[in-house]
């Protein structure tokens, strides 16, 4: 190895001046192949391009094949799956949900693209060769393993959400036995790229980008079977490597508070971050990278929403009917790490031995729940008084729970089951990424796209943006959505380039 060579990393791209010769050329080279790498690569193979993929696995998948396959889709009327079954989903009232679900910082232009092109993007998904049936499953349900579609998977009907959006199901699953919906979701992609003809390179991992004297992005550098390959992209690379959740130095760098949280991080094994990194390393700029979503598992059973969350004042800070998700945001942030969930004979269930909960008190009375709890005399009991009071009239003054998850807590035994943080199960990823636009273009600090570099999934910083608004199936649909943006502008990039 030179010592020019031995420079070369994630963060310290290969100045073009360097590159012995070219080893492999083409129009667009796709750095990973999950959701949003398969994507991109079909895109620009459909446009004409001819598309190189190095993936640092042994096979096609990523994190996305892990994933329950779940992609939140809608508008313009409604899916069939949705309109099936009587569901009406006006764009207008998708795109102000998705607004909502990205947070405070959400990027319209994106936004809207989504919620005007999801409907042709489910067709386009259905072309490629992922099944859906036009089934639904009502109530609080995450990856049933059934091969029905259509399931409520995030806010829509919970508080404040429902205030601003009409609320519809628009979780889209595939067609797929047990927990496998992610798999079947990138073996179709899978098939559709090789069927046009993207040569895909396992067992390579992309070290560093190659940039020219001007800025721009030429090719990529490539470690594969002991050797480094030098390839040129006339078109761009799409970075779609996944996100950092398996980088310890730089979770605890930008999103500490997984420091508070046990071992679970949700990953197919190389979100290293070095698709950002590589990013950053040409001038990129990377946002949001504090935000880390975390989930925890509420339900199934759905009796459990009818239950109510304590902190370790013996309050309850949070509407339990919303997205596991945004409970999980508000649990991790409560002082003290202590989370209950308040149950009676008539809701408990058994804990699964997924979910990491224990029975931590039992009683015949509130008063002994919370004696065995250890809280401050009285206040447990006061919580849930003031909650049975209103839940008897249907009402959540405080929180507003919907009225049909309200339940007075009043038949005994009553329990109390921990969801401690940092000891039950309470998985996470990041989203942050680099900043692109629409097309996927990866941007600098002055708002200017970077020739021929491009990012889409967890690489980029994309819809789902807030850990605290997420909803199941936005990273998903913003990976294979976004990754065909990203893959059809470098692919007509090098078209022009090809004319000039």
């Amino acid at each position: 190895m030179s010592d020019s060579e031995a420079r070369w990393s994630p963060s310290r791209p290969c100045p073009e001046r360097d590159v012995p010769g070219w080893d492999l050329e083409c129009d667009v080279c796709v750095v990973g192949f999950g959701a949003s790498g398969g994507s991109a690569a079909i895109e620009a193979a459909e446009a004409g391009a001819r598309v190189l993929l190095f993936e640092v696995a042994s096979g096609f998948g990523g994190t996305s094949a892990m994933a329950g396959g779940d992609i939140y889709l809608g508008g313009n009327g409604g899916t069939p799956a949705q309109r099936e079954n009587g569901f009406e989903d006006e764009t207008e009232d998708f795109f102000r949900y998705m607004m909502m679900a990205g947070g405070r910082d959400a990027d319209e232009a994106r936004t809207r693209a989504y919620a005007e092109g999801a409907l042709d993007h489910y067709a386009w998904l259905k072309s490629v060769g992922v099944p859906y049936r036009n089934t639904y499953i009502p109530g609080k349900t995450m990856m049933p393993g059934t091969g029905d579609c259509l399931i409520l998977s995030g806010n829509e009907f919970a508080w404040p959400y429902r205030e601003q959006a009409k609320p519809c199901p628009r979780g889209h699953l595939p067609e797929a036995t047990g927990e496998t919906g992610g798999f079947v979701l990138t073996e179709a992609l899978s098939r559709r790229a090789r069927e046009l003809g993207v040569e895909a390179f396992y067992d390579s991992r992309v070290v560093a980008l190659v940039q020219a004297d001007d800025g721009s992005v030429r090719g990529v550098v490539v470690q594969r079977e002991g050797k480094t390959l030098f390839v040129r992209a006339s078109g761009g690379v799409v970075l779609c490597a996944g996100g950092f959740v398996l980088n310890r130095e730089m979770l605890e760098q930008h999103a500490p508070i997984v420091k508070e949280l046990a071992d679970d991080a949700l990953s197919g094994g190389y979100d290293d971050g070095s698709g950002i990194t590589m990013g950053t390393s040409v001038g990129g700029v990377a946002i949001h990278m504090d935000e880390l979503f975390t989930t925890f598992t509420l339900y199934p059973p759905q009796e459990n929403v009818k239950g109510i969350l304590v902190n370790e004042q013996g309050a309850r800070f949070i509407n339990e009917d919303a997205y596991p998700g945004r409970v999980a945001y508000h649990c991790i942030r409560q002082t003290g790490k202590k989370i209950h969930l308040l149950v009676d004979d008539a809701i408990f269930s058994q804990p699964t031995e997924l979910s990491r909960w224990d029975i931590a008190a039992v009683g015949e009375t509130w008063s002994e729940v919370e004696a065995e709890l250890g809280l401050v005399e009285g206040t447990l009991v006061e919580t849930v008084e003031r909650f049975n009071h209103f839940a008897a009239k249907g009402e959540d003054p405080l929180f507003h729970k919907q009225p049909d998850w309200l339940k007075p807590l009043d038949e005994p035994p009553f329990a109390a089951l921990a969801m401690h943080v940092g000891e039950a199960f309470y998985p996470f990823f990041t989203l942050g990424g680099l900043h692109v636009t629409v097309d996927g273009e990866v941007l600098d600090g002055e708002g200017a796209a970077i020739p021929g570099l491009y990012a889409a999934g967890r690489t980029a910083c994309g819809l789902p943006r807030s850990a605290l608004d997420y909803s199941s199936g936005m990273s998903l649909g913003d990976c294979t959505f976004f990754g065909r943006k990203a893959g059809l502008h470098a692919a007509g990039r090098a078209a022009k380039r090809a004319s000039a």
